[in-house]
């Protein structure tokens, strides 16, 4: 079984949350800025990393939301492999600077703001609702 360890950022403001595309191995979902440690990172700082590559804002943390646990087995992966358990540290962070810009040769395409009674509609990955949830941004029991 693989191991991931990846941060991401809940990033709202005014109304509106801040997500990612997701355009890897021809998947179409909406997530959100972040991705994995490299090797011997802090958490927080591939938060802050992550959310600088995807979306071209400079964030700073608020708070550690929470940890979010899952694992796919390998016919449910989107990019093909051994089981994986992913481990998503999740943070609440605000922008301080930079300007929204995609990211250019990753894994995402396009980053945009959602008014956040829009983002039921997206086509989006459930860890974006696990952390609405654990940012109060959704009642416990959507």
């Amino acid at each position: 079984m693989d191991i991931r360890v990846a941060a991401y950022a809940v990033v709202v403001d005014e109304g509106r949350l801040l997500l990612a595309h997701w355009c890897e191995a021809g998947f179409d979902h909406w997530v959100l800025p972040g991705g994995g440690l490299e090797p011997g990172e802090d958490p927080a700082d591939a938060a802050v990393r992550e959310v600088r590559e995807e979306t071209g804002y400079d964030v700073v943390l608020d708070e550690l939301l929470g940890i979010d646990s899952v694992v796919y087995l390998s016919d449910e992966r989107i990019v093909p492999g051994p089981d994986l358990h992913a481990l998503r540290v999740l943070y609440r962070a605000h922008v301080v600077g930079g300007e929204l810009t995609p990211e250019v040769g990753g894994g995402t395409d396009e980053a945009a703001w959602f008014p956040l009674a829009e983002v039921d509609g997206l086509r989006r990955v459930d860890m974006v609702d696990t952390a609405r949830r654990l940012a109060g941004l959704l009642p416990a029991g959507d």
